[in-house]
């Protein structure tokens, strides 16, 4: 059985794309119905297109309150009929409209092994404490920021000689692997 899923994403689309390479070779069993995003110019957008794949770009400002602007985006997830949505770099904290439209149905990934670094720039936030382990995790998305249930993490060691750029590759490397085998594991069970 094929999953019919959404996308949301912020920026580069990176996470976007890895995800779509493994649902089209088929190691995802779904099909991507929607792309969501927040930034008009946002090269996610350009990915989604070259895919073939429907894109709400969709600004917050544009809506007199968050709820006005989830109910757009949760209307349009219904008439693709989505079943499950996957964060990928989706700067945007989710409300109540949408945890009430997708309960335990809302999943993200995020640079750091939580609960440490939450929020915005983990990456960096790791590297400038001076950790010697960060990584991945992959969790359910709740009200709190980066505070809903584990489903998956992976480690990756901060090297003497890293700099933040170097371990930004590394760290997404991993996200490439572990988070399309993640969503995998999920839509398989």
């Amino acid at each position: 059985m094929k999953h019919k899923i959404a996308i949301f994403a912020s920026g580069h689309g990176t996470n976007f794309t890895a995800i779509n390479d493994a649902v089209r070779s088929g190691q995802i069993p779904a099909t991507i119905e929607l792309v969501v995003c927040d930034q008009p110019n946002a090269a996610v957008i350009d990915r989604a297109a070259r895919a073939g794949i429907d894109t709400l770009v969709v600004s917050r400002n544009d809506y007199p309150s968050k709820a006005a602007f989830e109910q757009v985006i949760a209307d349009a997830c219904r008439a693709h009929e989505v079943a499950y949505i996957f964060l990928a770099g989706y700067m945007r904290i989710l409300g109540k409209v949408m945890l009430e439209a997708y309960p335990h149905r809302i999943i993200n990934i995020h640079p750091s092994l939580l609960p440490s670094f939450t929020g915005l720039d983990a990456i960096g936030q790791a590297f400038n404490k001076g950790v010697k382990m960060t990584g991945i995790t992959i969790h359910y998305v709740d009200e709190g920021m980066d505070t809903g249930p584990i489903i998956a993490q992976a480690a990756v060691p901060v090297k003497d000689d890293d700099t933040i750029d170097t371990l930004e590759a590394r760290i997404h490397e991993i996200e490439h692997r572990l988070y399309p085998a993640t969503i995998a594991k999920m839509l398989n069970e």
